[in-house]
């Protein structure tokens, strides 16, 4: 364990870093203090564990203890697997410190959150040591020295961590550039043969992640998502995915190789912390932020928590069987037979919060929230397996405000399912789908749905619909297909429910129909000339977040 032993000063946690990127610092105060009276309790747990040890041990192997203690062994460990030791090696003092020690240093890491902030190849060597028991003694000046040396290091650890990266980029590959980051990179040996995350290498990706947090100003002290999210990206195998809002995009490789490629804004920084670390290596130009806006490659900034995307990534789906332990036990029945659900894990108070938030993530993909006493689970109408692991990816739910998303009610559906009143064999639309709230009541077999969010997409697609991702505007200039029926609920700001509605007219056929729902006022217009219209009367409340009134339209083409 490489650390300098110093003394703990109140200044321990006020430095700061004296690398800037762009003209802001990038390092604030990244660790917590420790708490002078946690250290004694600590010392404290561990001198009164260390003394029964001792007294253990000695009792034990003296005299016809060891002897006796035999008979116990030999009569409850019945494992014929099992290779028991002799009671003197099994209380061996030696051992039983070693294991403490290991143990104890753990819990000295765990009362900061230094332990996170470490580079990977640093965590890597306290996971090895601890692993190992082949830690120093948990001797208070080694305790307290090792622990103020780590939190005076949290500037260093920054600058290893970005070296650490860099270091851990495949040499086999000219992609990979010697003068520094470049936006594609490629890390081997990230998965093992089995297909497994390699923790050993996965641990760079993750010190990626929190160095672009920081620069994102995003708390990164809940990210602990990187395994979950490199397995999705595996299961997504030569498929480019972007994750932290578009910060990073992965393709993973059968043979355990990833690519990366950082977006711009984010290798400049890298570059220009490299270049404290190694000044004459790299060039001026590569740690200097682009003159220039790359096309297509956008950087999402209304992230979630990380705090919620970890509960995202632990959540688990209820059983759907009945539940027997012992054969003379009459079997439980589960508290549902619907098997797309999910349940939010842990109820501490310690992530109340982050579980609120994400209890409305799972509402706004379609959850029902159900409860039996204080047992909560979520049940959806579709598989919601893919729309989590692409909000896990992205780190985002789609902008209400630039998709104007505002599902449509069951019972405002209904009204206008009823009213449109398909016939069977017809060809059926549904513009801007969001996730189904119309398309759910059509013929699916006959229905199109067109949805320009990517997340909502997939929740269509698991549904089973018939979807094509694209702005509905742009598509319907384009497309030359015509329906029997449109139903739709269009964004209303802006003036695009109008846009939205004359778009949606010219792909009803001759003698067709259309249904939609459309802003208060919209009875007042001179909309589609031509047709024949009937309004129904304005609607309030009909949209959970939005005192929007509508009104129901019912319009039809002449031949």
């Amino acid at each position: 364990m490489q650390n300098t032993l110093v003394n703990v000063t109140s200044d321990a946690t006020t430095e700061r870093a004296p690398i800037s990127a762009g003209g802001e610092v990038i390092s604030d105060t990244f660790f917590a203090p420790v708490e002078t009276d946690l250290i004694d309790g600590l010392l404290g747990r561990y001198g009164h564990m260390h003394a029964k040890l001792k007294n253990i041990s000695a009792t034990i192997r003296e005299g016809e203890n060891g002897e006796a203690v035999e008979y116990f062994l030999r009569g409850n460990v019945r494992d014929s697997r099992l290779n028991m030791q002799p009671v003197r090696v099994v209380f061996d003092l030696p051992g039983a410190v070693a294991s403490l020690n290991a143990d104890f240093w753990q819990k000295a890491l765990n009362l900061t959150d230094v332990y996170e902030y470490m580079p990977n190849d640093r965590r890597n060597d306290w996971n090895e040591q601890i692993r190992e028991m082949k830690t120093p003694e948990f001797e208070e000046n080694a305790v307290r020295a090792t622990l103020s040396e780590l939190l005076f290091s949290r500037q260093k650890f920054f600058s290893e961590r970005v070296d650490g990266i860099f270091r851990c980029l495949s040499r086999s590959h000219v992609t990979n550039r010697p003068e520094g980051f470049s936006k594609r990179m490629i890390i081997e040996c990230m998965f093992d043969q089995w297909g497994m995350c390699n923790y050993d290498r996965t641990g760079y990706v993750d010190d990626l992640r929190k160095v672009i947090a920081k620069f994102m100003g995003r708390d990164a002290t809940g990210l602990n998502t990187t395994n979950q999210i490199l397995t999705i990206a595996r299961d997504r195998s030569g498929e480019w995915v972007a994750i932290d809002g578009g910060a990073l995009r992965v393709k993973t490789f059968q043979k355990g190789t990833i690519h990366l490629e950082i977006h711009p804004d984010m290798a400049w920084r890298l570059n220009e912390i490299l270049a404290f670390l190694h000044p004459a290596a790299i060039p001026a130009e590569h740690r200097q932020k682009p003159r220039t806006k790359q096309k297509n490659y956008e950087l999402q900034t209304n992230l979630l928590p990380f705090s919620v995307l970890s509960v995202l990534s632990d959540l688990e789906t209820e059983r759907t069987e009945p539940l027997q332990r012992n054969r003379w036990e009459e079997p439980r029945p589960p508290v549902t037979t619907n098997p797309f659900n999910r349940r939010v894990k842990g109820y501490s108070d310690e992530n109340k919060a982050a579980r609120a938030e994400a209890e409305k993530v799972l509402m706004s993909l379609g959850g029902v929230k159900k409860n039996i006493n204080a047992f909560t689970w979520f049940e959806f109408d579709y598989d919601p397996t893919t729309a989590l692991e692409d909000i896990q990816l992205s780190g985002a739910l789609p902008e209400q405000k630039s998709h104007q998303f505002y599902p449509t009610t069951g019972e405002l559906a209904a009204q206008l399912l009823d009213e449109a009143d398909i016939r069977e064999g017809e060809t059926c639309l549904e513009p801007s789908a969001g996730m189904g709230g119309l398309a759910d009541l059509m013929p699916q077999a006959h229905t199109t749905c067109v949805e320009i969010s990517p997340l909502h997409c997939r929740v269509l697609e698991a549904k089973g619909h018939n979807v094509i991702e694209a702005d509905f505007l742009a598509w319907a200039s384009v497309t030359d297909q015509r329906f029997d029926v449109v139903v739709m609920n269009p964004p209303f700001s802006e003036g695009r429910a109008v846009a939205h509605l004359n778009a949606a007219a010219a792909l009803v056929k001759d003698g067709g129909r259309l249904a939609a729902i459309l802003p208060a006022g919209s009875d007042r217009k001179d909309l589609l000339p031509g047709w024949d219209c009937s309004w129904s009367a304005p609607m309030e409340g009909m949209f959970a977040g939005t005192g929007a009134c509508v009104v129901r339209l019912m319009a039809y083409k002449p031949e």
